[in-house]
């Protein structure tokens, strides 16, 4: 399936817009599912599935080993549901392993990755399974616009005309502009009539802090955490837990990705918002509290402190040099330390998280 596939035909059965995972899916399923039908695949993009590769830091994680509505966000717990009902995780790693992509299970999320490690694997499988399946990939190929026609549609670009009975838009958002991903699609919904979010906005990005943020001083350093966003009445609005990564411009890492399309609502409706995190889990405050104030400074005192290794160690060398302070109620402020948010916190989506 390379740029130099036979001529862009003059018309298809189903015009498939973006060959990313979406369109890729479209065009097995579509191929698979009616024998003689023509199946064209259009990306602008000189290599297709560049999202594929960098998702997952590069390991393309491919779902969970159990999914339910309430991990997806954007439309009602009953039409998610629906969608589940007809393709649920366990179809979708059968899916995977049919077309020779064999998956193993991150223990601590539950992620089912490649066991090869390599996003790659995952797009070739993608692109392989859609070209047996029929479908015939045609790139760069841009589509700039989509009209309606008497029998169907009508997509052109620099490539030219192409008629197609049905049109399927798989352009993916505005979260990676450099791969194809620059809105453009929005625009072709809109020009036919599709109605479209009042908000479209960022749903996985780091946080940005307010320069000079003490977690900033802390890049590079990853600890599992809690993470509890409030609303300005103190109404706790959405929660996550795994690994916080800190970094140069403020938060990153799965538990921050998780819950910044909640940040972003939030501070939309709230200027009140607050961001909460726990680097202790599973710990009281009380308990450390009590370790603090008993932590001798030897080298190994930092080992009778709870959490996260990197945590331990940079209490034990505060302790030994004197320079940290144990006021009363740190454990408290490790539980419930508050995140000052804005309403410029979320990083651009040009920027990738730092895994």
């Amino acid at each position: 399936m390379s740029a130099r596939t036979p001529r862009l035909p003059e018309s298809a059965d189903v015009a498939i817009v973006g060959a990313g995972a979406a369109g890729l899916m479209a065009g097995i399923w579509a191929g698979r599912g009616g024998a003689g039908r023509r199946i064209v695949l259009l990306d602008g993009a000189r290599r297709p599935g560049a999202k594929i590769l960098v998702s997952g830091g590069g390991r393309c994680n491919v779902t969970h080993d159990e999914v339910d509505a309430s991990a997806y966000a954007g439309s009602s717990p009953h039409a998610i549901g629906k969608v589940l009902r007809r393709f649920d995780a366990r179809r979708a790693a059968a899916f995977f392993c049919s077309i020779g992509v064999e998956l193993e299970r991150e223990e601590e999320t539950g992620k089912l990755f490649p066991a090869s490690g390599s996003a790659r694997t995952v797009l070739e499988a993608l692109l392989r399974a859609a070209k047996e399946a029929g479908a015939e990939l045609h790139h760069p190929c841009r589509v700039e616009s989509v009209t309606r026609a008497a029998e169907g549609f009508v997509l052109s670009g620099e490539f030219g005309l192409l008629r197609a009975r049905r049109v399927v838009l798989a352009t993916g958002g505005k979260s990676l502009p450099e791969t194809g991903s620059d809105g453009h699609g929005f625009a072709i919904a809109r020009s036919l009539g599709v109605g479209l979010t009042e908000r479209v906005f960022p749903a996985l990005v780091p946080l940005t802090l307010p320069p000079g943020h003490f977690l900033c001083a802390l890049s590079g350093v990853s600890a599992p955490a809690l993470l509890e966003l409030w609303s300005g009445a103190g109404r706790r609005l959405a929660s996550s837990a795994g690994a916080v990564l800190c970094a140069h411009f403020g938060l990153s890492g799965p538990a921050i990705l998780d819950i910044s399309r909640h940040v972003n609502e939030a501070l939309h409706r709230d200027a009140g918002a607050a961001l909460t995190v726990n680097w202790l889990p599973g710990t009281l405050a009380a308990e450390l509290d009590r370790g603090l104030r008993q932590l001798p400074p030897a080298d190994d005192g930092g080992a009778r402190l709870p959490g996260p290794a990197p945590l331990r160690r940079d209490l034990r060398r505060g302790r030994q040099d004197r320079r940290l302070q144990l006021p009363v109620g740190l454990g408290e402020r490790l539980h419930r330390g508050r995140v000052a948010l804005r309403r410029t916190a979320l990083r651009s989506p040009r920027a990738r998280c730092a895994r």
